[in-house]
């Protein structure tokens, strides 16, 4: 089973990871998203952080427009929702749509579907037959964007299907988590941070964001590779109005950028309270 995209034809630069979620009823509030918070911690296992995500319904047009943007912008893209084989799926097709592909059935797939269906016929002590109409109707679960590569699933052996660095796994946490970490762990290990990471931050009281900004960019400019970040509350349960004020990166970069955040902070009329570390 060949993953996809082959990481010997990748650059070196790493590129940004997204997720979209498709599906009705995220919107309309009838399911939770489980998925962004997995995702990120998926990632974040590997070092790697999610750098966008996007909530869309079962809307063809819309699930087009945005499976465009994401083929064209290079990014490695999870996709979970709408591949399936009902009237309100609609993923499959708007993949092949947005990269102007015919849909064909992949013969992996294929393979992987009617094993899937001889075994359940034998669980229940049927007869398989392929020409019924509802084992003709469950192929189309295996009908990609011509060129597709699969992506298997564990969990009921259908597969999902990658484009590209755009990859296409169910709805179903069950099975898009262990699909999304397949992808993962075959196609991008190149970009795994090995090297530990460090946050530091603390929290300030009685400042404005724009107040500090200067001190921020001065640390950036001073300290190149770490980030800086300010995180404002106006009803934290236990401090109030705050803003915590903190530098991630490398240890060896975060910890003098924050004896120098902490430096800085002292030419303000500001109050501080406790200070976080997170690694």
């Amino acid at each position: 089973m060949t993953p996809t995209p082959s990481p010997q034809a990748q650059p070196e630069h790493r590129p940004g990871f997204r997720l979209i979620v498709i599906g009705d009823e995220i919107l309309s509030g009838k399911r939770a998203d489980k998925h962004l918070p997995k995702v990120i911690e998926l990632l974040k296992a590997r070092g790697l952080q999610l750098d966008c995500a996007e909530y869309v319904g079962d809307d063809p047009d819309r699930i087009t427009a945005v499976l465009r943007r994401a083929f064209e912008s290079g990014d490695v893209v999870f996709s979970t929702g709408g591949i399936g084989a009902t009237p309100d799926d609609h993923t499959r097709q708007c993949a092949a749509a947005a990269l102007g592909l015919p849909l064909a059935l992949h013969p992996q797939a294929k393979d992987l579907i009617e094993q899937r269906m001889q075994n359940q016929a034998r669980e229940q002590g049927k007869v398989y037959d392929a020409q019924a109409p509802d084992n003709v109707h469950r192929l189309n679960m295996g009908v990609f964007p011509q060129g597709a590569s699969i992506i298997p699933n564990p969990y009921n052996q259908i597969p999902g299907f990658s484009v590209g660095r755009v990859h296409f796994v169910p709805g179903f946490p069950v099975m898009a988590w262990p699909m999304i970490e397949w992808v993962l762990d075959s196609c991008y290990t190149q970009w795994f941070q090995n090297q530990a990471w460090l946050e530091r931050s603390v929290i300030v009281f009685g400042a404005m964001e724009a107040t500090l900004t200067p001190l921020m960019q001065q640390l950036e400019q001073s300290y190149p590779g770490i980030k800086v970040f300010s995180l404002p509350s106006v009803d934290h349960p236990d401090w109030g109005r705050h803003i915590e004020l903190g530098v991630k990166g490398a240890p060896g970069l975060v910890n003098p950028a924050y004896v120098a955040l902490l430096a800085g902070l002292q030419t303000f009329q500001v109050k501080l309270g406790p200070e976080l570390v997170q690694s």
